[in-house]
């Protein structure tokens, strides 16, 4: 798995950001840049730049962390060497827009085996453990670092479409990861009609039901709350439903990103 998740990130880089020469962070931003400007292929720059950053994760993060990424930061430069770096997409736009997809599922597969390409990744880690400044700060620190340079570089639509590249490569990844099927989950409480809002959900539609025994932060007394997890299209007509049997019944609404085992039709 981590051997395709690093082919995938591969293609990603050689046919869709660097035939266009946007570096969208990271260390194959940094290489992108580097052939813009001295013509040194991709996968020789990342694999300087993995180096160097090993280097760092063995002087100042602990043996485990350097292990986990070790192969990663090794293995893609040499999936960046083998892969043609060809132009499928002429439209710039429409290539940083599938690229980003590419390179998202690529990163979402190593994150789900908790593996790593390394690169720029490092610094972050460093961050946290020393200054203790959160991860996905640091990394966006560093990311948006290597967007400005597409400026001298590539111009200021090469930045422009870097930093969109960034937010759609996020948003997508947060859906490989946990999933697309994904499910709302309904708390409610009532002091006067839970039994009857109980008794409509089993008896008036599919959806399964759990009671939690809570107890009230204000009053002090022993309460029940209901917990129905239902598909996103019934969410609507069941908070409805509920509000028409108690308008100022207690309705909380969350996301569940995944959901095994079960009856929550």
């Amino acid at each position: 798995m981590m051997l395709v998740a690093l082919e995938i990130i591969a293609i990603s880089i050689n046919m869709f950001y660097a035939p266009h020469g946007v570096a969208a962070g990271g260390a194959t931003g940094i290489a992108i840049l580097v052939q813009e400007v001295f013509s040194v292929s991709v996968g020789l720059t990342t694999l300087i730049v993995n180096a160097l950053m090993l280097g760092l994760a063995i002087w100042l993060l602990d043996k485990e962390t350097t292990k986990r990424i070790l192969l990663g930061s090794l293995l893609l430069p040499v999936f960046l060497a083998i892969t043609p770096q060809i132009m499928i997409v002429e439209d710039r736009l429409l290539a940083i827009i599938v690229g980003s997809i590419i390179f998202a599922v690529g990163v979402s597969i190593n994150f789900r085996i908790d593996a790593s390409s390394g690169g720029t990744t490092v610094p972050p880690m460093i961050l946290k453990k020393y200054l203790h400044i959160k991860p996905a700060i640091g990394l966006f620190a560093i990311d948006l670092i290597v967007c400005l340079f597409n400026i001298p570089v590539s111009g200021i639509e090469a930045f422009i479409l870097a930093v969109f590249s960034i937010g759609l490569t996020s948003i997508v990844m947060n859906y490989v990861e946990t999933g697309f099927d994904r499910k709302k989950v309904i708390y409610v409480m009532s002091n006067r009609t839970l039994p009857q809002i109980e008794a409509d959900i089993l008896k008036e539609t599919d959806h399964g039901l759990t009671i939690h025994q809570v107890l009230g932060g204000y009053s002090g007394e022993p309460k029940e709350m209901l917990m129905v997890i239902v598909e996103h299209g019934h969410f609507r007509e069941l908070v409805n439903r509920i509000h028409r049997i108690d308008p100022v019944a207690f309705v909380l609404v969350t996301e569940a990103a995944e959901v095994h085992g079960g009856n929550i039709n």
